[in-house]
């Protein structure tokens, strides 16, 4: 394999490649059942093949998204995507017509036919046209999300290097440089509730074609949920409501006192104490540097996965202009390897970089050799385990990035553990809401989405700033526009590292093996079968929900934050 920067990208031929496809669907019904499993191998190989070269395209995309060249090549996979899933799907329907599925599930697992029949009731060729669209307007908020240049004090920022300076000491800074962050997003606040709304409008109307009363049970199907559904997440929200958001709310009024403020404002909840927020000691190539010798000691998998991540420069991790905000974990399947993207500006997130998608990273590459593509990445709900459960493992050596901050982050970062449950189930709840009601206009919209952070962030005060108190907020959360309902999969994902958490107290050591045994098998397994696997208690009941609170409660307990 070369380094990522000197993979020649070339892009795939669709049309042999689905003729391919079609051949080996032709072919399959007759064959035997060693000769369907080589089947099946052969469309695994061609699929690796298209979606790796769609990956490195939005790879290199979302790094400069002014870039032409990979603009037009990301054109080209929207429109040709959905025309490559039609033949792969119409050759997975004859798998799953198979009279030997015992053979099959031997070979491949079960939780593989349990995935292709998902994809067979959520694919359809009417809605071929419809996902072309859906991608388009997708790439439209990354564009503009990419786009932002926000003059503030006389120099110009992206969204994310903005950022740092809305958690300075000086207060009146904050609040302007929240000012001007959120000024993007009110300035083009038509372009994103159009964009959202011809969203919503084309996943109801793709829904409506297969037979579905709206998105969410779609959205559900493309989330390859086999094990529950809307009706659990909503008795899951409920027990956040009940255990997670009253313990929240304690902790944004410790930081109230902390900080000594008669009322905690929006521009102030990322402003943790009064010393000024933990920051990492260092830039970037030196975090690396650390996370390099931080990885090498924590066991040999570790140490092979990094270096192996290093010597093919498989990492950007800088924020610059014209690059896509956020981060991400992709794997780059045919090469079996696997790329972080991510926007390191200085704030104690870095770090979270390096452990989070370093985490999801490890499982991929430990899952490599896994028999399909499909299991190199478990559903989304189970591969977040990996990411939040690495933030805990890695806690015992923050000293080395942190130095005299270490105490001040560990805080900070359980603390956030609560802070963050009670908005992931609201982001959940607003989108259950959207595609319930297609038919609102985008200020009925916001109107809902301020309604629900009254419910789940009763601690938030927008003050005198009317976008947000409109409702506007949700503008920058990539995931309401980009992957419905993915978001509730990150508080799913945290109240099962939190178990993690109670593990590695008792035994390190064997926590880290039962954390590496569940990497590598992938997704091999639904969540919930990949949770029992590890012993952890199923997040969908209620005690559970109470337990983790309980666990992060006894060691915050334990810290005089008021030292800080």
């Amino acid at each position: 394999m070369k380094k990522f920067h000197e993979i020649e990208y070339k892009r795939p031929d669709v049309e042999v490649l689905i003729n391919s496809i079609s051949e080996l669907k032709e072919e399959f019904p007759n064959a035997d059942a060693k000769r369907q499993i080589e089947l099946v191998y052969e469309s695994d190989r061609i699929a690796r093949k298209y979606f790796t070269a769609n990956t490195i395209c939005q790879i290199r995309f979302t790094m400069n998204t002014a870039d032409e060249f990979y603009k037009k090549e990301t054109d080209f996979y929207n429109e040709n995507s959905p025309l490559f899933i039609e033949a792969m799907t119409a050759f997975q329907n004859e798998v799953l017509e198979s009279k030997y599925k015992d053979e099959l599930e031997a070979e491949f697992f079960k939780q593989a036919l349990k995935l292709l029949e998902m994809q067979k009731k959520s694919f359809d060729p009417s809605i071929v046209e419809d996902l072309v669209e859906e991608n388009k307007t997708s790439n439209e908020y990354s564009e503009l999300i990419g786009s932002a240049q926000i003059e503030y004090e006389g120099e110009m920022y992206t969204l994310s290097r903005l950022i740092p300076k809305m958690q300075v000491e000086d207060r009146e800074k904050r609040k302007s440089a929240s000012e001007a962050y959120y000024g993007f997003f009110k300035e083009n606040m038509d372009k994103f509730d159009d964009i959202f709304d011809r969203l919503v409008k084309i996943r109801h109307r793709m829904a409506k074609k297969l037979g579905f009363k709206n998105h969410i049970e779609l959205g559900y199907l493309n989330m390859n949920r086999s094990d529950y559904g809307p009706a659990d997440v909503e008795v899951y929200r409920d027990a956040i409501v009940k255990y997670v958001v009253p313990y929240a709310s304690s902790i944004y009024e410790r930081q109230r006192q902390r900080l000594g403020l008669d009322k905690l404002k929006y521009y102030d909840e990322a402003y943790k104490f009064e010393s000024g927020n933990p920051t990492p000691k260092g830039e970037p190539e030196w975090l690396i540097q650390r996370a390099k010798e931080m990885y090498s000691e924590m066991s040999p998998e570790t140490k092979e996965f990094f270096d192996f991540m290093e010597e093919y420069e498989l990492f950007d991790l800088v924020s610059r202009d014209g690059k896509m905000s956020g981060g991400y974990c992709t794997p780059l399947t045919e090469y079996k390897a696997q790329f972080i993207f991510a926007n390191m500006n200085g704030t104690a997130h870095d770090v979270v970089v390096l452990t989070h998608e370093a985490g999801h990273a490890l499982q991929v590459y430990l899952a490599r050799n896994l028999p399909l593509s499909l299991y190199i990445f478990p559903t989304y709900e189970a591969c977040e385990i990996h990411s939040m459960s690495m933030e805990f493992f890695t806690m015992p050596y923050m000293e080395r990035f942190f130095k005299e901050d270490t105490e001040k982050y560990k805080y900070s970062h359980l603390a956030g553990t609560m802070e963050f449950i009670p908005y992931g189930a609201l982001i959940d709840e607003f989108q259950h809401y959207v595609y319930e009601n297609v038919d609102d206009t985008p200020e009925m919209r916001r109107t809902k989405f301020r309604e629900l952070e009254r419910k789940y962030l009763p601690h938030r005060d927008y003050e005198d700033n009317e976008f947000l108190e409109s409702g506007g907020f949700f503008f920058r959360q990539n995931h309401v526009f980009l992957s419905p309902f993915y978001y509730i999969d990150y508080t799913l994902a945290q109240i099962c590292a939190i178990g993690y958490l109670r593990m590695l107290k008792e035994d390190y050591d064997d926590a880290f093996k039962n954390y590496l045994d569940l990497c590598k098998l992938g997704g091999s397994k639904s969540f919930l079968e990949l949770v029992e696997s590890t012993g952890l208690p199923n997040p969908f009941e209620e005690r559970t929900i109470e337990l983790a609170v309980n666990t992060v409660k006894s060691y915050l307990d334990k810290i005089d934050d008021s030292q800080f």
